[in-house]
């Protein structure tokens, strides 16, 4: 199990799994020009949000399909400092999954 963590130090937000630098997967989709942010939605958090996915998937189109929802629900509510494991992130897409489902907003 993977454990994603963030915070923030003189140098900027800072986002690690199992302790090295998340890539930001600008290859992906390049959302924000000045990198990861948390607590509010926006450029940054979606960055994040699809790093985090991309990372914990291993499926880069299934990330691009959910990094929203799951930005909405989950990098927008995250502390300062914060941590998740992949059972969290699981969670949350089943969540997010279940509101589909029922034809509420993600």
């Amino acid at each position: 199990m993977k454990t994603y963590a963030g915070g923030r130090s003189l140098a900027g937000a800072e986002v690690t799994v199992d302790g090295r630098p998340l890539d930001p997967r600008l290859d992906l989709k390049r959302l924000s020009p000045t990198g990861f942010e948390w607590t509010y939605e926006g450029h940054g958090p979606a960055q994040l949000a699809l790093a985090l996915l991309a990372d914990h998937l291993g499926d880069d189109v299934r990330a691009l399909a959910l990094y929203e929802p799951f930005m909405r629900s989950v990098v927008a509510e995250l502390d300062n400092s914060w941590e998740l494991t992949s059972a969290d992130i699981d969670t949350a897409l089943r969540s997010i999954g279940d509101r589909q489902s029922a034809g509420g907003s993600p």
